[in-house]
């Protein structure tokens, strides 16, 4: 099974998520400060980077669309970052 490339991401996307979703239920994002919020969108970052090359296939795309959707993810993790600091922040 863990032969096929596609198999061997699908399965790094699953661990990920299960550290994300261990990390968010076991209540440490909220007391341990910011080490594992960091953690945990830094895996979700590189899941929607393994979603975009590889699920949506635009690893060999034009470098205009990968730009583009890297792009956009990055923007979009770095304003909910941004969002998160500034809400500690003002707490």
């Amino acid at each position: 099974m863990l032969n096929n490339k596609i198999n061997r991401i699908w399965v790094a996307l699953l661990v990920a998520t299960l550290i994300t979703f261990g990390l968010g239920e076991s209540g440490l994002a909220g007391r341990a400060g910011i080490v594992p919020v960091l953690v945990m969108f830094a895996l979700a970052y590189g899941k929607g980077i393994l979603v975009i090359l590889d699920f949506m296939e635009l690893r060999h795309a034009p470098v205009l669309w990968r730009r583009l959707m890297v792009g956009w993810l990055t923007v979009v993790v770095t304003a909910i970052l941004l969002a998160y600091w500034v809400g500690t922040a003002l707490a």
